[in-house]
């Protein structure tokens, strides 16, 4: 039995609150990216998202096995292991009286803490060269947000795009700027129409994309017109 397991989770919201994905990724004993799943929740906050994420790993880790939890939001992370204490104390209310946001997840996620021992950390989100666990989960969630489906290893998804080492300025792909202005557009090649991205999301490509930009449709969701691939555009 492995003594200790080392995972990440995250969540996302395009537009908090907005079209949200939760995601978790458990690591093998080298600690590369073993195991997978994200979900949808269709309309919530990235504060429900990210908490959902860490729900949802901790159901799915052996509470007797010792657990490293990589995670790129404080909030969560603060939620579960600086400021619960104080809310049970006061009744489930903030330092300034007011009830705890989200605290039917910050309960759940309490419950499945007893008697485990967990170890969270903080890594910076979208670092080049980062965290290799955070970055699969980022990906995931960001995906399973846009998809609104189920996306895992075990349901045989092929792995979220990966982030290109080096992405232009801003995110912004070549070649849409003339058209920013413009609604829709039907190419007169034939191809699959583009439209304005109500919000910021990430392509195929693993380079993100700013509300405002044109988009489309791709195998696996929305993103630059030019990820395009020939069975999208059929």
């Amino acid at each position: 039995m492995a003594q200790r397991v080392i995972a990440a989770c995250d969540g996302a919201s395009k537009g908090n609150p907005g079209p949200a994905g939760w995601a978790w990724v458990i690591a093998d004993t080298e600690e590369v990216p073993a195991r997978w799943e994200a979900g949808p929740l269709g309309t919530a906050t990235n504060n429900v998202a990210e908490l959902t994420a860490l729900e949802q790993l901790l159901t799915r880790l052996d509470p007797a096995v010792e657990a490293e939890i990589r995670m790129d939001s404080q909030y969560a992370m603060k939620a579960v292991t600086t400021w619960l204490p104080g809310w049970k104390r006061k009744g489930w209310k903030t330092a300034s009286g007011k009830p705890v946001a989200n605290r039917e997840l910050v309960e759940s996620i309490d419950r499945l803490l007893e008697g485990r021992t967990v170890e969270f950390r903080y890594v910076p989100a979208h670092q080049v060269d980062g965290d290799p666990l955070n970055d699969l989960a980022d990906r995931a969630a960001s995906q399973a947000a846009q998809l609104q489906e189920p996306l895992g290893s075990d349901q045989g998804s092929a792995e979220p795009p990966a982030t290109p080492k080096a992405a232009p300025a801003g995110g912004k792909a070549r070649g849409t700027g003339k058209a920013a202005g413009g609604a829709r557009r039907t190419p007169k090649d034939g191809a699959a129409r583009t439209l304005k991205a109500k919000f910021p999301g990430r392509c195929r490509c693993g380079r993100p994309y700013p509300a405002g930009e044109l988009i489309a449709r791709n195998d696996d969701g929305w993103g630059h017109p030019e990820c395009r691939t020939g069975a999208a555009a059929g």
